[in-house]
């Protein structure tokens, strides 16, 4: 199965910027719809952006554009999120998803086939 690592999680002061990382093991990670979700305590687990196989096509949470943007290297098999100006109302776990048979819903849970465990980004103001 395709495992997710995500790091680079963090305090960080409002209007700072973070970038998070997710590694990948997997032979075909060049060929997986990849994406980013977060959940705040007390909230389900939310759309943040995805990139597709061919890095061609990103989309983005609207409370995210503008701000955030995702990338992806597939010779390191990793994907990135680069998060600036950020409010304390991004304050969240983030988890790193994979979909290896993309469908369309980029931006449901139920798109992705993989998860990673997780990583803390707290935003102070």
């Amino acid at each position: 199965q395709l495992r997710l690592v995500e790091s680079g999680g963090g305090l960080v002061q409002a209007g700072g910027s973070l970038r998070l990382s997710c590694a990948a093991s997997g032979r075909t990670f060049s060929s997986y719809t990849m994406a980013w979700f977060r959940q705040a305590p007390g909230r389900e687990r939310d759309f943040v952006g995805a990139v597709l196989w061919n890095s061609d096509h990103a989309y983005y949470a609207d409370s995210v554009k503008g701000r955030f943007t995702i990338s992806r290297d597939n010779a390191k098999n990793t994907v990135y999120l680069q998060m600036n100006s950020l409010k304390p109302e991004d304050t969240a776990v983030y988890y790193c998803a994979g979909d290896q048979y993309y469908s369309g819903s980029y931006y449901l849970t139920t798109e992705y086939d993989y998860w990673g465990q997780g990583t803390q980004v707290t935003v102070s103001s």
